[in-house]
């Protein structure tokens, strides 16, 4: 999972979390408060009795004696003092018989108005209740007075305890238990899913930068950092290529030097004993000679050619081949460049066809460039074809352009050679195994010179019927 979907998810789970924390709290203490005011009466009006019950009892046992006997009286006065409660005793019509409160003179009381059975009624002022209790006689069964007793409130309403700061802190402790594990699934999440991936990371480039481009950054997961490890396995995979390319390269220009010393070597020793042997006059006639003459020219020519693709090959690497593009009519280029080619073709056996007819337009071209590239297509067709066999050239004019095509007859390119034809260095299986001299420069530089004139070579070869080489350069 993306690292950005699971915080988001992480985020609303917290959230709704601490929502319904504060939902239930906010129901809580509302319920808390309403029970606050509206306590039953029922068991308050218990309480009141259990509070009084002393006093009760002993008034339903001596009712009958409160009148005359002393006794008595000062007995519930004493009771009054001790549990801190005033009280009025009267009679059913409402004449007050016993009074231990601190109204003393309160003689006769209204029963219709004073006795108040009811909690709520029963409130006189904001901390004092006045409850009255039937007192009635254990021998009759019935009522023979009243008992209105004064309670103040912290007696008749059972001490609250302080519920919404117990909620409160259990309201905070939830808080930091669901911070807590969160904090701990984040870390979790990001010592996983982050830290451990880069630090695999760090240790994929340490390799990298010694040197061993084979270790793999493997990750399993769909998510940034796996893009990221997609992305450094790509970049690992294109750093091991080129260093591969490199050291073929490396190797490539070794041996391009080996081939090419060796290629130099052997045409100049056949020059300087061939002009050893002129110089001691073992040429009897002047045909001789020429015939000499032919052999070193031939010579001369072949290392003409490797020092020109040396050349052109560093000129290349440095970004120095000139190609300096001027308008020139293709018919009268063509034919200046084609015609010692033919009779140098012609000369090894092998049928040259020219273009019966070259189209005659206007072309920026380096002429000197673009016979570098004919010379080498046609030297190149030469060395895989047989005295006998064709190459032939043709010129047309295709969507804009001014095309060239050399064919030939030969043995064709192999498959698995055509492609890397154009890179640097390259000779194909065949050519090695049939021994065709060559630095493996030319079509490189071909291809090179053509792309400086804004346009594109390819070709198609068949394995044993020949390979056709197309050149398209801008009108």
């Amino acid at each position: 999972m993306y690292l950005q979907v699971w915080i988001r998810r992480w985020m609303i789970a917290v959230w709704i979390g601490l929502l319904m924390i504060v939902i239930c709290s906010v129901g809580f203490l509302w319920y808390d408060h309403l029970q606050g005011q509206s306590e039953d009466s029922r068991y308050v009006i218990n309480r009141a009795r259990l509070q009084v019950s002393e006093i009760m009892h002993y008034l339903e046992q001596h009712e009958q004696e409160i009148a005359s006997s002393a006794e008595v009286r000062d007995a519930l006065l004493n009771m009054s003092k001790e549990s801190q409660v005033s009280f009025i005793y009267t009679g059913l019509d409402g004449q007050v018989l016993f009074n231990a409160s601190s109204d003393t003179a309160l003689q006769q009381i209204d029963v219709r108005t004073g006795l108040h059975y009811d909690l709520y009624q029963a409130r006189t002022d904001q901390d004092q209740y006045r409850i009255a209790f039937p007192v009635v006689d254990e021998a009759a069964q019935a009522q023979v007075g009243n008992a209105i007793f004064a309670l103040p409130a912290e007696d008749v309403f059972v001490p609250k305890t302080n519920g919404a700061l117990y909620l409160l802190s259990a309201i905070i402790a939830v808080i930091v238990v669901i911070l807590c594990i969160s904090l701990l699934l984040l870390r979790r999440k990001i010592r996983q899913d982050v830290l451990i991936p880069v630090r695999q990371l760090k240790d994929y480039s340490e390799a990298i930068l010694k040197g061993n481009y084979e270790l793999k950054a493997t990750y399993d997961q769909i998510d940034e950092l796996g893009e990221v490890h997609t992305m450094f396995e790509q970049m690992r995979m294109e750093i091991q290529h080129l260093s591969r390319r490199r050291v073929e390269q490396e190797q490539a220009q070794k041996e391009l030097i080996t081939n090419i010393s060796h290629d130099l070597k052997t045409p100049l020793a056949t020059l300087k004993a061939y002009i050893e042997a002129m110089r001691e006059g073992v040429c009897p006639d002047m045909d001789t000679v020429m015939e000499y003459a032919g052999v070193m020219y031939n010579n001369t020519e072949k290392m003409a050619r490797l020092t020109e693709d040396l050349l052109l090959h560093a000129l290349k690497e440095l970004g120095q081949i000139s190609v300096t593009l001027k308008e020139r009519y293709s018919k009268e280029l063509l034919q200046s460049i084609l015609q010692p080619i033919a009779h140098y073709v012609r000369t090894t056996g092998v049928h040259f066809i020219e273009p019966t007819d070259i189209p005659d337009v206007l072309i920026h071209v380096d002429g000197h460039r673009l016979e570098q590239v004919v010379s080498n297509l046609i030297t190149n067709a030469m060395k895989h074809t047989e005295p006998g066999d064709m190459i032939s050239v043709n010129t047309e004019l295709e969507q804009g352009q001014f095309k060239i095509t050399i064919a030939d007859t030969g043995r064709g390119i192999l498959p698995q050679d055509m492609p890397f034809v154009f890179e640097r260095y390259f000779q194909g299986k065949a050519d090695r195994v049939s021994g065709i001299e060559g630095s493996g420069l030319g079509l490189s530089i071909c291809k090179y010179i053509i792309e400086a004139h804004h346009g594109t070579i390819s070709f198609r070869s068949l394995q044993g019927q020949g390979t056709t080489f197309y050149c398209l350069i801008p009108l």
